[in-house]
């Protein structure tokens, strides 16, 4: 039998740690819901640019010591924000936190006000991107040997350390957002355990699924082997619509679903996802 995955995505803008916690405690205590995901942006993405947006990975290393079941991460942190070999200490210390709970969600970066505004260098797209697999080859090394040594063109390691390691082994599972086509996507094809798709009519989701195909067919990679992934917003006024929406993406092959809640958060919210939305999506025959 096919088996889906349910998550929930609480972005940390506009919204107080505490209502966070609550919502992520509850969701841990219910067995419909297997992780649960943060964002990683320096202020809010959606609604008015000004007002908190608590930082991701602080975020989440105190939710994963609130949690005790749930799956943790970022969906997903950018690459362009921290060097890799100090992102992969981040990541490493948080599996340990959790647990082994970690799903380390990684992209290229793309939010151009938060670059420009703190001084970060936003590279143009294909750098950006070039950048970003380099990356994952960083952090495969760090995660899995004892002295590291990388000589690339955006990046360099000499005999560098990590420890302690993740406690998941080789590491933690890779989970890559990004839909462009003549890169991106082959990123995905070498490096990803799960594939999130950013958003877009199921058209599009279908067409990004044959692209990453092609591409693992180009790297000598089973497609089978990346779940697909999507993160639809939850419609609060209308759930039964909000599984309407979402069951042509798993009729189109998506298995790892992260149902996004924006603030502020009904205090039925998780009870009602698990009771009347995660139910009624199925693997159709």
């Amino acid at each position: 039998m096919v088996k889906l995955s349910f998550g929930i995505k609480t972005a940390p803008q506009h919204i107080s740690y505490e209502a966070i916690r609550e919502v992520w405690c509850v969701a841990d205590a219910e067995p419909a819901f297997e992780h649960a995901w943060l964002f990683d942006h320096l202020n809010p993405i959606t609604g008015e640019l000004d007002g908190p947006c608590l930082e991701g990975w602080t975020a989440l290393a105190a939710l994963a010591a609130e949690t005790k079941r749930l799956r943790i991460g970022l969906m997903v942190t950018g690459n362009t924000y921290r060097h890799p070999s100090v992102l992969a200490h981040i990541a490493a210390t948080l599996d340990v936190i959790s647990g082994g709970r970690l799903d380390f969600g990684v992209g290229a970066g793309w939010n151009e006000y938060e670059h420009t505004s703190n001084d970060i260098p936003l590279y143009e797209p294909a750098e950006r991107i070039r950048r970003f697999g380099e990356a994952c080859e960083v952090w495969k090394l760090l995660f899995t040997q004892h002295l590291s040594n990388f000589e690339g063109k955006y990046y360099t390691l000499k005999d560098a350390r990590l420890e302690p390691k993740p406690i998941q082994k080789p590491y933690p599972p890779f989970v890559i957002g990004g839909g462009g086509e003549q890169l991106t996507l082959r990123v995905v094809a070498k490096h990803a355990d799960v594939w999130n798709f950013g958003g877009g009519e199921v058209e599009t989701f279908l067409h990004k699924i044959d692209v990453l195909r092609k591409h693992c067919e180009a790297v000598g990679r089973d497609p089978s082997e990346i779940t697909l992934s999507i993160q639809p917003r939850v419609n609060y006024d209308d759930l039964p619509g909000t599984v309407a929406a979402i069951q042509p993406y798993v009729d189109a092959g998506a298995r790892h679903i992260i149902l996004t809640i924006l603030p502020p958060y009904p205090a039925w919210i998780v009870r009602r996802l698990a009771e009347e939305v995660i139910p009624q999506i199925t693997v159709r025959d």
